[in-house]
């Protein structure tokens, strides 16, 4: 086998996009805040839970489809907004969207896309999820919540927590900005990744297209910096979920939640669903992993609303280990940003045919047929994960 075809991992296409991509932008994908260690957690909280096998049960017939936040998924998962994916390949925010729409899973759009909202309503056909950063300037966040119900856009994700940008050191050393600032480090870094630099070319985008020509008196690269480092908001509150569900009128999820008392607070103010997510470790760094806070929260709202989860989901069986531990579907961010880097939207594709794949043949050997039905009696021993703290 060669090229994509020869990935059998999610691991797989990271490693060949690792050897695609500009280093900044490979690594803003592959790295967390500070020493990194709530972003290792992610991944390796998973190796401690362990499933039920199962036997000779009818394993004819299996389905994998679900509904996530009233929408129809061929897959309990979504694609999770992640800024930058125009960085990894050229276009990479519409060749994501499109494979999203064509495998039957929502598709989410972060506020710092290079692709912008109409880009990728232009694209597609079917409604996807868009993802808002709350920023100081709120005539900027009125038009921008009024562009994606434009857009048709059939859910917001708000993002609760950025309120200050975390100790993102990797992103620091190497020069991150969008475009790429042209010096010594980042010609290095580009020269060595020949087929990407062809193919940002011909990119319809190469910066921050949701806020360059929308936000006051940004219109170039010096001018973005300059207002994205005033416009995070240290301020934000449980009050503007009100004020974001009004304006957009219709359902909004929200991101960032980590702790079963936020979790409430959520709810409470109007949530539709929520995300337990830290930020794919790129926030407060010795926080716990997802997976590990995700039981307690589901105990306190999973009765009331949905409960999603990201972080660390590189596989089908840590798709369907999050199933058991209460989550009604996950969100995938990087193993959609490797499969751009490795192959653009086929690349995507094969990142989630693998996840399908891996999650259908595990579901077999729990004994399980429908997907809906997972949960905490397809967990081996329960005493164990008491004693690893889930």
């Amino acid at each position: 086998m060669s090229g994509l075809s020869a990935a059998l991992t999610i691991n797989d296409l990271k490693q060949r996009a690792r050897g695609r991509v500009p280093r900044m932008f490979f690594d803003y994908s592959e790295s967390g805040s500070w020493t990194g260690s709530t972003f290792r957690a992610n991944e390796s909280d998973f190796e401690h839970i362990r499933f039920r096998q199962r036997v000779a049960v009818d394993m004819e017939n299996r389905s994998l489809a679900t509904t996530l936040v009233g929408q129809p998924a061929s897959l309990p998962m979504a694609v999770g907004p992640a800024a930058i994916c125009g960085l990894q390949v050229a276009d990479g925010e519409v060749k994501a969207a499109r494979a999203a729409e064509k495998f039957g899973i929502p598709f989410s759009l972060s506020t710092m896309s290079i692709g912008s909202i109409e880009d990728v309503a232009e694209a597609t056909g079917k409604p996807f999820w868009f993802q808002l950063y709350m920023m100081r300037d709120k005539p900027f966040m009125e038009r921008l919540i009024d562009r994606a119900k434009a857009a048709k856009c059939s859910a917001l994700i708000m993002t609760m927590d950025l309120q200050i940008l975390g100790q993102r050191h990797a992103d620091i050393r190497n020069g991150l900005s969008a475009p790429p600032r042209l010096n010594l480090n980042s010609i290095s870094q580009i020269v060595t990744r020949p087929g990407w630099a062809f193919g940002m070319l011909g990119a319809k985008r190469r910066t921050f297209s949701n806020v360059v020509g929308h936000a006051k008196d940004v219109d170039d690269l010096s001018s973005l910096s300059s207002w994205i480092a005033q416009q995070f908001d240290p301020r934000l509150n449980w009050k503007e979920v009100g004020w974001v569900k009004d304006r957009f009128g219709g359902p909004v999820i929200v991101k960032g939640v980590l702790d079963a008392e936020d979790a409430a607070l959520a709810v409470s103010h109007g949530a539709d669903a929520i995300v337990v997510s830290n930020h794919g470790g790129r926030q407060l760094d010795g926080a716990p992993s997802s997976i590990r806070v995700l039981p307690e929260i589901v105990d306190v709202v999973g009765k009331r609303t949905e409960v999603l989860t990201d972080g660390g989901i590189r596989s089908g069986q840590d798709l369907l280990k999050a199933l058991a531990l209460g989550a009604r579907g996950v969100l995938i961010g990087r193993p959609v940003l490797y499969g751009l880097g490795a192959g653009g939207e086929a690349g995507v594709t094969r990142a989630f045919d693998i996840i399908r794949k891996e999650t259908d043949t595990t579901m077999a050997l729990l004994g399980e047929r429908d997907i809906r039905n997972i949960g905490p009696h397809n967990i081996h021993s329960n005493d164990l994960l008491k004693r690893q703290g889930y």
